[in-house]
């Protein structure tokens, strides 16, 4: 699948003849790549997705996610043809150190809405580069969301609405479980999930990505 842009004004270009291959069917990471004014193709892996290691730290496991996605991804697109960069992602809930995946069921998201209402969590965006001659870039980003301290029934309702069904602690601060949180401090991109300021950041450094109108990157 190959998608275009936005009609906003390009921010960022690649090099001419590159192009960006997405590890991800997220709705929002395709947003943010055509809000920039990117053109990009996406490509998934076959693997499932690894589960948590005893005892592994909710960063280290979303940058191992995030690397196994990518690497799944790029077997999955074969050789490129011409210089390439292959983007993927994992975005992953910590409460202390438990990491709340996407819930089983309604039943499930109940719970996990409970433990985070009047409390404050971690939401960690990894991020995996592949680019031209095999470089491999891993990052992460993490920003503290607090939760009011939201009675039963609006947990039960928005459990119900089906948006968290989904969703790495059950929640989408994107939509509807936006009125659940009380504060962000970090990034709101990280919370979304692909933390933009520090993608193009590293990007930019390597010469993988252009501001438009402004000549090379430096």
């Amino acid at each position: 699948m190959t998608a275009s842009v936005t009609a906003w004004p390009s921010l960022f270009a690649l090099p001419g003849g590159w192009e960006l291959v997405l590890a991800s069917h997220s709705p929002r990471r395709r947003q943010f790549l055509e809000e920039w004014g990117l053109a990009y193709r996406i490509v998934t892996g076959r693997d499932e997705e690894p589960r948590p290691r005893a005892g592994e730290a909710p960063a280290a496991y979303a940058r191992r996610a995030a690397r196994a996605k990518a690497l799944s991804a790029a077997a999955a697109d074969g050789q490129a043809a011409g210089p390439r960069v292959l983007l993927a992602a994992d975005t992953i809930v910590a409460l202390g150190e438990d990491i709340l995946g996407k819930p089983a069921d309604r039943a499930q998201a109940l719970e996990m809405l409970r433990r985070l209402a009047g409390r404050t969590h971690e939401v960690i965006s990894a991020v995996c580069l592949l680019g031209p001659q095999d470089e491999e870039i891993v990052f992460h980003d993490v920003s503290r969301v607090r939760f009011a301290p939201w009675p039963e029934a609006v947990l039960a309702a928005y459990a119900a609405t089906g948006e968290p069904d989904d969703k790495a602690g059950a929640y989408a601060i994107q939509g509807q479980g936006a009125v659940l949180v009380e504060a962000v401090d970090g990034s709101w991109s990280t919370v979304v999930g692909l933390p933009v300021s520090r993608l193009a950041q590293e990007m930019l450094s390597r010469g993988w990505l252009t501001p438009v109108g402004a000549g090379p990157a430096v």
